[in-house]
């Protein structure tokens, strides 16, 4: 099983780069806020990876952080979630803020998703929801969400909107939130 891989971006498309690695290219699927916010193509970059097996293909998939791969692999035991869905799952949000909808059984943050009905929201709050520990309260969620809501409204998209917000601080109140995913955003 490949566990993990650092190399140089030598293709970025919308839904997987090319890494090449001792002159092997891996292409390895990553979420849409990822491949939005990935480094330029040449830059070196270092992903956590999932092996995908079937039997007619291999697919990998890359994370940058390892907190998104364990997500990940718990989304993949919920039955009906596949790769391409658990990646979509977690381009919408950091994986705290989805912890917390699941851990408050908030079904309709998870239906704004593509692809993700209702029945299919309600099984993952149901199979995912003791075990996952505590994340919080869903007053910290519902800030998030106007944070997001208050992002979009000034003309950012919802990939831009969600990263800009990961990096801000999860503690702040809702206008700091905004606030320093602005400065990020303008920095960029």
């Amino acid at each position: 099983m490949i566990g993990s891989i650092k190399g140089k971006i030598i293709l970025k498309k919308d839904k997987f780069i090319l890494v090449d690695v001792a002159g092997v290219g891996y292409k390895a699927f990553v979420s849409p806020s990822d491949a939005t916010f990935m480094k330029k193509m040449g830059d070196e970059v270092f992903l956590w990876t999932y092996l995908h097996v079937r039997e007619d293909a291999l697919d990998l998939f890359g994370f940058s952080e390892y907190a998104e791969l364990e997500f990940f692999q718990m989304l993949l035991n919920v039955s009906g979630i596949g790769p391409k869905s658990a990646l979509t799952i977690l381009s919408i949000a950091t994986v705290n803020t989805l912890k917390k909808a699941i851990g408050s059984g908030d079904i309709s943050y998870l239906t704004k998703i593509s692809g993700i009905g209702k029945k299919t929201a309600e099984k993952i709050v149901i199979e995912l929801r003791d075990k996952l520990e505590d994340s919080g309260t869903d007053s910290n969620l519902q800030g998030e969400l106007d944070a997001l809501e208050a992002l979009k409204s000034l003309g950012y998209s919802q990939a831009e909107a969600r990263e800009a917000l990961k990096k801000a601080p999860t503690d702040a109140d809702t206008n700091t939130k905004v606030r320093e995913a602005l400065k990020i955003l303008g920095n960029k």
